[in-house]
C-alpha cells in the first residue's frame, strides 16, 4: 500500500531499469514483450500442460515481477499484463485454435493466504484480470476465472529441489467449492482453459494446478507464465584435471 502511495506522489522511475519518467520505460516493455515462446522446464513434470513463457526470468521483466510482488508496486501490473496477453495470443495461434472465436477462461494460480495477506493483494490474480481485460478489445471472448485454492499449507519454494517442490506441492490445490458447475458451463461452451502464473521454475506449480482442474472435470491444455527461470543444464568447462563437470538442473 505504502509503495502504490508513493507511485502516486512522487515522480515515476521505471520498475526495470530505474530510469525516470514513467513506471515502465519504452525498452524495459519492448524486453518483456518480444519474445514469447514455449519454454518448458527441462525435465517437465508428470502432468504439465504445454508451457509458453512471455519472456526469460532475468532482466527488466525480473525487476518487474519483484517490484509487483515484493514491494507493492502495483502500477507495472499492466505491463505485465500485456507481456500475459502476448504470450496467450501466441500460444493460441501456434495451436492453430482460432483466437478470435473460442472463448478463453484463464485461471490464475491462487498465492498463499498468508503471502496474499501479508502483500495486501494477489499479483498473479490481478495480473489475469489485466491481461483479460488486455485481449477483449481484440475480439477474443475472455474471463478471468480465480477457482482454485490452496487445500493445506504449503512451506516456501525457494531453495527446494525439483522432487522436493512436486513432493512440497501434491494435492496442495483445489477448486473453490461451488465452482464445479461454473467449470462444466465453459467447458460446454468449448472454452480453453489456460492456467496462469507469474514464473515457471520447475514446472510443480502448475502441474499440480493442473492436476486439481483436471479433477473437477476440466481440460487443461495451456499453461502460460509472465517469466521461465532459465534451467542451467549442460556442462562446465574442464576442471584442472581434464574432466568435465556436469552441472545438474536448478
Amino acid at each position: 500500500m505504502l509503495a502504490a502511495l508513493l507511485d502516486l506522489v512522487l515522480p515515476p522511475c521505471c520498475a526495470g531499469c530505474g530510469k525516470p519518467g514513467s513506471a515502465a520505460c519504452h525498452a524495459c516493455t519492448a524486453e518483456l514483450l518480444r519474445n514469447p515462446a514455449a519454454r518448458p522446464p527441462d525435465p517437465p513434470p508428470a502432468g504439465l500442460p504445454e508451457c509458453w513463457s512471455a519472456t526469460t526470468y532475468d532482466g527488466a521483466a525480473r525487476r518487474m515481477l519483484l517490484a509487483l510482488k515484493e514491494r507493492g508496486r502495483t502500477v507495472v501490473t499492466p505491463v505485465l499484463a500485456a507481456g500475459l496477453a502476448r504470450v496467450v495470443t501466441a500460444a493460441l495461434e501456434a495451436r492453430m485454435e482460432p483466437v478470435d472465436r473460442r472463448p478463453l477462461a484463464l485461471v490464475p494460480v491462487p498465492s498463499a493466504r498468508a503471502a496474499s495477506r501479508k502483500r495486501g493483494h494477489d499479483p498473479v490474480r490481478a495480473v489475469t484480470e489485466a491481461a483479460a481485460a488486455e485481449l477483449r478489445p481484440l475480439g477474443q471472448p475472455v474471463v478471468s476465472v480465480p477457482m482454485l485454492r490452496q487445500s493445506r499449507r504449503v512451506a516456501d519454494q525457494a531453495g527446494l529441489s525439483s522432487a522436493r517442490r512436486a513432493a512440497n506441492l501434491s494435492e496442495a490445490f483445489e477448486v473453490v467449492p461451488g465452482r464445479t458447475g461454473l467449470l462444466a458451463a465453459l467447458q460446454r461452451r468449448g472454452a480453453v482453459v489456460v492456467l496462469v502464473d507469474d514464473i515457471v521454475t520447475t514446472g510443480s506449480t502448475l502441474a499440480e494446478a493442473a492436476r486439481a482442474l483436471r479433477l473437477a472435470g476440466a481440460e487443461v491444455p495451456l499453461a502460460v507464465t509472465v517469466a521461465a527461470t532459465p534451467r542451467r543444464t549442460g556442462t562446465r568447462p574442464p576442471g584442472r584435471n581434464g574432466r568435465v563437470r556436469r552441472r545438474s538442473a536448478a
